[in-house]
């Protein structure tokens, strides 16, 4: 019987833009994921994302029977790692994927600059207020974001699912929309748990790996003190962005099998 391994997803980018990751990790994994996080009225988005753990955790005790694998991109990693700690017995383990741990002095400032606004310098946010949301067909989608030096990095075959499930058509003459609520993504940027670090002062109850990005803008950002406390040393690097699983899936399915593997043991 294969371990059961739940994915979640990065902010703004519904699961199935990672299905080029999937169809590898099927082939050992029983996988399962949530499509997009923060899109269901009974968990809206709020401080420190109590109710998006809760839609994590509600989804696992109405799945499984048994416990499972938890990795996660981003928000995704640190929705895994938050549920982790909150019902450990469910979990074999957690891998994040450049979900560096926020703590100490950086929690404090990113507490601080949520009260004055001015965190939307330090995050995507203020750009996510004006993202556009519309477009008259999938060629010009993809004209769009492959014009992007960041979208232009990613994997084909992952940019090409992100403009047909991230970017949906909606109208018979082929418009097609954004698929992730864009006031939805915002506020998830707006309310980045600063409270994270103080819940792993005692430890993690489950065993956890963290696999970063060497050109991460949000490593550098919250640095890896924490991360490394908290993962007991199961730390990976990929060549790459923030948004190296899309950059570099087939490397970063490797690296994940690698993390699982290890933290098997551990």
């Amino acid at each position: 019987m294969k371990d059961i391994l739940h994915f979640s997803h990065a902010n703004g980018f519904p699961a199935s833009t990672y299905r080029t990751l999937f169809a590898e990790l099927a082939d050992h994994y029983d996988l399962r994921f949530i499509e997009r996080i923060g899109h269901d009225a009974r968990f809206p988005v709020t401080r420190d994302w109590p109710h998006l753990v809760d839609q994590l955790l509600g989804d696992i005790e109405r799945t499984y029977d048994r416990p499972v694998w938890l990795v996660g991109h981003s928000l995704g990693g640190y929705l895994s790692l938050m549920a982790a700690l909150r019902k450990p017995h469910w979990v074999k383990g957690v891998v994040m994927l450049d979900s560096p741990v926020i703590a100490g002095w950086r929690s404090s400032l990113l507490r601080v600059s949520q009260w004055t606004g001015l965190d939307e310098r330090l995050s995507p946010a203020a750009a996510t207020r004006k993202r556009r949301t519309q477009w008259s067909s999938r060629d010009e989608a993809w004209r769009h974001f492959y014009a992007k030096p960041a979208f232009a990095r990613w994997d084909e075959r992952v940019l090409s699912d992100y403009i047909d499930f991230g970017i949906p058509q909606v109208a018979p003459d082929g418009a097609r929309a954004l698929a992730f609520d864009r006031r939805t993504e915002y506020l998830i940027y707006k309310t980045l748990p600063h409270t994270l670090g103080a819940r792993l002062v005692h430890g993690v109850p489950v065993p956890v790996g963290l696999i970063a990005g060497t050109q991460s803008r949000e490593v550098r950002q919250v640095g890896l003190e924490a991360s490394a406390r908290a993962t007991a040393g199961h730390l990976e690097w990929i060549e790459g962005s923030h948004l190296f699983p899309m950059e570099k899936p087939l490397e970063t399915v490797r690296a994940v099998q690698r993390m699982l593997h290890a933290l098997s043991g551990a």
